[in-house]
């Protein structure tokens, strides 16, 4: 089994999603993807992550209800993972609303890759 760290990036847009994984890939991650919250939550049940990238605006579940509920999960493992919010509406939000649903910190859209970086391997221990 890989000791690299496994990042899941909930994005439904697939641009941004190629970018990221390419970017953290290069930075010795595993990357898993998601489209939407209701899969964040499929994927979070069958495995472990060790950090999840957030996008707020999804179809079927949004970033902030999906975080609502891993927070809520019984798993304690999992309910602690670090989610960081990615998100092109940040001024929509402020930090207190990212706090409320448990999020530890926010990436505003276009995404700024050396902070990305930064962000993901300050949480990603």
């Amino acid at each position: 089994m890989s000791d690299r760290k496994q990042v899941l990036v909930a994005e439904d847009s697939s641009v941004i999603q190629n970018l990221t994984k390419k970017v953290l890939q290069f930075q010795n991650y595993d990357i898993h993807s998601a489209r939407d919250g209701q899969q964040v939550l499929d994927m979070l049940k069958q495995k472990d992550y060790d950090i999840i990238l957030m996008d707020i605006n999804m179809p079927k579940m949004d970033g902030m209800e999906c975080s609502r509920q891993i927070r809520s999960m019984d798993d304690e493992k999992k309910s602690q993972v670090p989610i960081i919010a990615i998100t092109g509406n940040a001024s929509n939000y402020s930090e207190e609303d990212f706090e409320k649903v448990g999020m530890n910190e926010y990436i505003p859209k276009p995404i700024d890759f050396d902070r990305l970086v930064e962000v993901v391997n300050k949480y990603a221990q």
